[in-house]
């Protein structure tokens, strides 16, 4: 048998012990208890007792008496217990799958030992439910006595994690009907127990941990520490379940029914300096796949076998969409201070780019300069779309250029 099992079979026969104890008066008595106590705790006793008490107990990972404390059951039985099982993704969201959080439990306080016994980590770092639920070794040996069939016990413990065919919800659960197609889908909006108390320690080991009491206490002191701390302002606290946090869930209890609240306003957002070019407007300001959607409707219609007034119509809105796109990050440039293109650190920006994107030059600005700026604009346009497309991308020679440069330079004033 595992260490751990035996170490925690220990202690509960200890404080079952004392209890008895306490309760009697003289040596017969106590000696009676301890004979009592001792059976009791026999694993061959002990085991088949737990295995039909598992029932009594649910696992939840989004327990439904976070949203009503009465919200188990209704008129059509027991609200169904939901353990979500969601595969880890780099997505960036906090959420099940994400965060490896233990699950929680609703039911009976009397099957309360049972839990804690199924929840136990061994030496392996495996749960006990775990080993039964897989059938390793350690279950098979562990349930092999000869007062209670290896099945019959394991489907006790196992009866902890049942799920029914049929889902039932609650009215006091919080419900939502979403629209799908033509119909509504109902929704009970249940609380991920396991995140929130995951949460709560996270901000605890962070604002009172032990790294963090030390160097707040070298802060009052006025010396430096070699790693500092980090901390969570405007906290609100919430509880769930009032004076009887018990009611709600095993790890609401484990907690007193205490958890965190963050802030949930809007961030106050600093002004985005904008990117000024030092050496080339195109390279520095622009990139192709800002273009991508673009691109690719070309690429639809480039492709289309057809050639009629439709097709290149829509192509040359789509490069005039794109011209237009270039246009407002040439004028974004141009909110900048006037003069800005005269600093040193500009000093290889192209001229004729400086006299378009800054606003310093704007007397001196003339259609020559403008067409060849122009002309610029189209090229990088069609090495753009071959940038993006890849070798998918259909050859495009003299003539598409001179055709993209002939369609923006009727908006040449756009740049004047």
């Amino acid at each position: 048998m595992d260490a751990v099992i035996e170490e925690y079979l220990k202690d509960r026969k200890e404080k079952r012990l004392k209890e008895r104890v306490n309760a009697v008066m003289n040596e017969s008595e106590i000696h009676d208890a301890k004979s009592k106590v001792d059976d009791e705790f026999n694993l061959h006793n002990w085991l088949p007792d737990a295995a039909k008490r598992a029932g009594q107990i649910s696992l939840s990972s989004h327990p439904c008496t976070f949203s009503h404390p009465s919200g188990r059951g209704n008129k059509n039985g027991k609200t169904t217990s939901v353990i979500v099982k969601v595969l880890s993704k780099m997505d960036g969201l906090v959420r099940s799958g994400n965060v490896q959080s233990e699950l929680d439990a609703l039911g009976s306080a009397s099957a309360l030992d049972v839990y804690k016994f199924l929840m136990l980590k061994l030496a392996d770092g495996q749960q006990l439910l775990t080993h039964i639920e897989n059938e390793t070794d350690l279950a098979k040996a562990l349930l092999a006595i000869p007062t209670a069939s290896y099945q019959e016990l394991r489907s006790g413990f196992m009866a902890i994690k049942e799920i029914k065919e049929v889902s039932v919800t609650s009215s006091k659960i919080k419900q939502i009907y979403f629209p799908v197609n033509s119909n509504y889908h109902q929704l009970s909006i249940l609380t991920p127990s396991g995140l929130i108390y995951k949460l709560r320690n996270y901000v605890q080991e962070m604002r009172f941990g032990e790294n963090t009491q030390i160097a707040k206490e070298l802060r009052k002191k006025n010396e430096v520490s070699a790693h500092g701390f980090d901390d969570i302002y405007n906290l609100g606290m919430i509880g769930y379940g009032g004076t009887k946090p018990q009611n709600i869930s095993v790890l609401n209890n484990q907690y007193g029914g205490k958890s965190y609240l963050l802030q949930c306003v809007p961030p106050t957002l600093k002004p985005e300096l904008i990117r000024l070019p030092t050496t080339d407007f195109f390279n520095s300001c622009l990139s192709p796949y800002q273009f991508k959607i673009g691109f690719k409707s070309l690429h639809h219609w480039f492709i289309d076998p057809r050639n009629n007034v439709q097709i290149r119509t829509s192509c040359n809105e789509i490069w005039l969409a794109i011209f237009d796109d270039i246009v407002q990050e040439i004028w974004q440039l141009r909110t900048n201070e006037p003069g800005w293109s005269l600093k040193e650190r500009f000093n290889n920006l192209l001229k004729k780019q400086k006299i378009i994107l800054d606003d310093h030059w704007k007397n001196e600005r003339n259609d020559d300069d403008v067409a060849i700026f122009l002309k610029d604009i189209a090229r990088w346009i069609i090495l753009a779309y071959k940038k993006v497309l890849g070798k998918q991308a259909v050859a495009l020679n003299d003539d598409e250029l001179n055709h993209v440069y002939q369609l923006i330079h009727q908006q040449k004033e756009a740049l004047l």
